[in-house]
């Protein structure tokens, strides 16, 4: 296992993420104890030492089995983290409520990693409002010795996490992003890195998979990667990806099999970056992975002829997002922080922005399909 370096602890660079575990029959909300518990055992015996959590993963049940799971190992022979759940506003107020639960549920004293979770631009306000104190609590938790390291994780946009750092980057000493060769520049993953390394915090990976995307590609694609490297399996060319990127100490997976994690354990056991060639094979291959958005520029032009004044290229960005990835939350979280009047069903489909867009592009008929997505 290769291990990293992190102030004057020594990390496995492989992480166990506790968002996907085994289940019964297919129910999130299910977890196989079992099952999770012997791949606990392979992870420690395989030289895993950091087990991520979180308080809303598998239906609110993630955090006590992996206390359970944990709690036969000396409490010095691996580090745990968890996050304060930001993504729901109606947490905002229970911070304190919230992480006593956290130490109980995961049968622990203190928490060696913890983190503001997601911080995007639906909670950013609520993260730097002082009347909820979660913030400010947190850090009281840590000169208490109730979290040995604070941080924090971010779907938000780079202009969201400036705003979260100007206010809380000098108490943040490691931040989780999501990051893969897709979202290098698809999700801006690049000027986040870029960003963090100007502020001196180490990079934390979420998703380096893209929810398992990237674990198997198209036949052309994967017949391009092997012709630089015969050996590698595609998978691990998403973690030697990582290798590359200067600031990654921690790469989180979420493995649901023993298979999942015996693969992984593999490809960590040697460091293996890319070199200029590979590097720019492999971003080509996400390019075209990414062929069928919609190519917006960011122009501009199409706003100062929308009669409802929406911002176009915003939504657009999101639209790529949510029609690539099949659904999930990114789109919908977003969209949560733009007033209905600005969202997508509010365009009235009058084609004045589709007359000035360099590009061709039917906004149109984009904004109606991504109303329809996000309604079902």
């Amino acid at each position: 296992m290769i291990v990293k370096t992190f102030q004057n602890l020594k990390l496995s660079a492989l992480g166990m993420g506790a968002m996907r575990l085994p289940t019964i029959d297919g129910d999130d909300a299910r977890i196989d104890v079992e099952a999770a518990e012997a791949m606990v055992a392979r992870a420690m015996a395989g030289g895993i030492n950091y087990y991520d959590t979180a308080w809303g993963y598998h239906d609110g049940h993630s955090e006590a089995v992996m206390g359970k799971a944990l709690s036969r190992y000396p409490r010095e022979q691996f580090y745990l983290a968890t996050k304060f759940p930001g993504y729901d506003l109606a947490n905002m107020p229970h911070a304190r409520e919230i992480f006593e639960e956290q130490l109980q549920k995961c049968g622990v004293d203190y928490f060696d990693f913890y983190l503001c979770h997601n911080v995007c631009e639906m909670n950013i306000d609520a993260y730097l409002d002082e009347r909820y104190g979660v913030v400010e609590y947190l850090i009281e938790q840590k000169r208490a010795g109730r979290i040995r390291h604070l941080g924090f994780s971010a779907h938000g946009a780079v202009p969201v996490m400036e705003r979260f750092l100007e206010r809380w980057g000098e108490h943040m000493e490691f931040c989780q992003i999501q990051l893969n060769y897709l979202d290098w520049t698809f999700q801006d993953a690049r000027e986040k890195v870029e960003l963090l390394r100007k502020r001196g915090i180490p990079v934390w990976v979420m998703e380096p998979l893209r929810g398992g995307r990237l674990a198997k590609l198209p036949e052309e694609a994967e017949a391009r990667l092997r012709a630089l490297r015969p050996e590698e399996s595609t998978p691990a060319w998403a973690f030697r990806f990582l290798q590359t990127i200067p600031g990654v100490t921690m790469v989180l997976s979420g493995m649901s099999t023993i298979a999942q994690l015996e693969a992984n354990l593999r490809i960590f056991e040697t460091e293996a970056p890319l070199d200029a060639r590979e590097m720019e094979t492999l971003l080509s291959v996400a390019d075209g992975l990414l062929g069928d958005t919609l190519p917006c520029t960011a122009c501009h032009y199409c706003v100062s002829h929308c009669p409802k004044g929406l911002d176009i290229p915003a939504l657009l960005e999101l639209y790529n997002e949510h029609r690539f990835t099949g659904g999930g939350f990114l789109a919908p979280m977003a969209l949560m922080a733009v007033p209905p009047e600005k969202r997508p069903e509010a365009c009235v489909g009058c084609r004045s922005c589709e007359k000035v867009c360099p590009q061709r592009i039917k906004v149109s008929e984009a904004m109606a399909d991504f109303a329809a997505r996000l309604n079902g």
